[in-house]
């Protein structure tokens, strides 16, 4: 399937931790130091390299750690993968409506990995585990930020879902975004 600006994005259901692409986004939290859900999976694997990355990068630029809606990027270590992009997905609220951050996780994503040249790019779905954010409005605003800025030199998006609920959401977002 293809965007209109010829990015490929396709859907896996699986471990995020075990695909073979140029970028992986981690749904990070801010401290950059690992965590639960895709943090700690990809933290676990991709072992100490990525940690000492991230520690790297909180005694220089991020010393009060990465606030929702930006990314950076790091080694991926023993991932199979050049680069681990984290970025920080917003905590979904009933009273405030955060979605720019979350849009913002994606183009940011999006934007760091190209400036690194990849051409591959897996992402999990951010924010819609501890974060509360409910799985289809995450789905929707996902599919519609990628296909609106993803481009060269990105040439394939994977959304990697953990389960077929997820996977479900995102058929049908990806579904009602094609004309």
């Amino acid at each position: 399937m293809s965007a209109p600006s010829d990015v490929t994005v396709t859907l896996v259901r699986g471990d995020i931790t075990r695909q073979s692409v140029d970028a992986v986004v981690n749904a990070a939290n801010s401290s950059l130091l690992g965590g639960g859900g895709v943090d700690g999976a990809i933290h676990r694997r991709g072992g100490p390299a990525i940690l000492a990355a991230c520690r790297e990068l909180r005694a220089s630029r991020y010393g009060k750690g990465l606030r929702p809606g930006q990314a950076v990027a790091t080694t991926a270590g023993k991932l199979d993968a050049r680069w681990v992009v984290h970025t920080v997905g917003p905590v979904w609220s009933r009273n405030e409506d955060r979605s720019a951050l979350l849009e913002s996780c994606y183009r940011e994503s999006l934007r760091v990995a190209a400036e690194l040249g990849a051409r591959t790019v897996a992402f999990p779905a951010i924010s819609t585990g501890v974060y509360g954010w409910p799985m289809d409005d995450g789905a929707r605003i996902a599919v519609r930020t990628v296909l609106a800025e993803a481009a060269p030199p990105v040439e394939e998006v994977r959304f990697v879902l953990f389960d077929a609920d997820a996977y479900g959401e995102f058929e049908e977002a990806l579904a009602a975004a094609r004309p």
